[in-house]
């Protein structure tokens, strides 16, 4: 593998570990599991040598590290026995929409016209 090569796959690894880092902080469970994980399939991979199957995998991994930073949330629990999301700064958002009822009309159709043994 050549030196370019390598340099990426370090810093897929170190910016994966990173991202648990930043991701399940104060959670010593997840933490160890994640970085267990990221060891793991690291190490499964060590033997690829083909530079386009490297690259793929480097590719996977920045996506790996992408929905980490993105979608994942942790909830910790509080005192009261509440529990607090802790949303980062680079956890999508998305619009909540209103609970709307389904029209009468619809709900007409769903309905079952026969009786159930």
């Amino acid at each position: 593998m050549n030196q370019e090569l390598r340099r990426k796959v370090l810093t897929c690894f170190k910016q994966l570990h990173r991202t648990t880092l930043m991701v399940f902080e104060g959670d010593t469970t997840a933490l160890a599991a994640a970085r267990e994980k990221i060891n793991t399939e690291f190490v499964k991979n060590k033997h690829v040598s083909n530079a386009d199957a490297v690259e793929e995998l480097i590719t996977v991994g920045q996506q790996v590290e992408e929905i980490l930073r993105t979608s994942v949330i942790q909830a910790v629990r509080k005192d009261d026995g509440c529990y607090r999301a802790r949303i980062l700064g680079q956890t999508t958002r998305l619009d909540n929409k209103p609970y709307q009822p389904m029209p009468e009309s619809m709900v007409k159709s769903f309905k079952k016209t026969t009786k159930c043994n």
